[in-house]
């Protein structure tokens, strides 16, 4: 089985139509690791592809759980809380309800550990690095955790003979083994902030024991004029071009 993996769509309708134009049919599953909305212009039009998807199971992002109002928005900074707020004022009851549903991380095919943020803290903690990673493989079972949230595709592999974790920033188009433990994050196809603005997703082959890393471009210019046009912030508007 061949498994589309994403995170971080933060209401960027363009850049998840190019990466699901660009996967065409070469998966059978599709795994959301959250945050459907959030800094983008296109809430609602996300969550209805998204719920769509096949044989999909998606996860509970910190923006999205801020957006129903679990997360103060105090916790943000300016700009993300005024963005918060436009989500708010914008999503419709019923995309509403479907972000009120869905879980903050579960055990996918038997051995897989999803999450949004962290297995120790599934919806906010980052990992972006060795230390923090190191600290999380104590928080799953599963021989792998795939996680969104930093926005950055990485690897953390812990050897268990040494203990040691290394890191791993995988370049596009480059497939690596599924082999035990690992800590997995696709980067984001909404907001890019590895400095490369295109829109980053994974594919995962649980028959080979793969895992594929891939980028596309989408039409930065139209999102950035939808956002212009609804009012939201400047800075947001600016990262896409910058992938920051």
């Amino acid at each position: 089985m061949r498994i589309l993996l994403i995170s971080d769509i933060h209401a960027n309708l363009t850049a998840l139509q190019a990466v699901l134009n660009a996967a065409g049919s070469d998966y059978d599953a599709v795994w959301f690791l959250g945050d459907l909305v959030g800094y983008g212009p296109d809430p609602n039009e996300c969550v209805d592809v998204v719920r769509s998807l096949p044989h999909l199971v998606a996860l509970l992002g910190n923006h999205d759980a801020a957006t129903m109002g679990r997360i103060n928005t105090d916790a943000f900074n300016v700009e993300a809380r005024q963005a918060v707020r436009w989500t708010q004022d914008t999503i419709t009851p019923e995309n509403l309800a479907y972000i009120e549903n869905l879980p903050a991380k579960v055990i996918a095919d038997d051995d897989i550990t999803l999450a949004h943020g962290s297995p120790r803290q599934p919806v906010w903690e980052y990992i972006l690095n060795i230390r923090v990673a190191a600290e999380n493989f104590q928080f799953f079972d599963t021989a792998y955790c795939f996680i969104g949230h930093t926005h950055l595709p990485s690897i953390f592999h812990l050897d268990e003979r040494t203990r040691r974790v290394d890191l791993v920033v995988p370049l596009e188009n480059t497939i690596f083994d599924l082999t035990p433990r690992l800590i997995i994050n696709p980067g984001s196809v909404g907001q890019p902030r590895d400095k490369d603005s295109r829109a980053a997703y994974a594919l995962v082959d649980l028959e080979q024991m793969s895992v594929e890393f891939r980028r596309v471009d989408y039409d930065i210019a139209a999102v950035q004029a939808r956002m212009s046009e609804a009012g939201l912030p400047q800075k947001h508007i600016n990262r896409l071009e910058l992938g920051w």
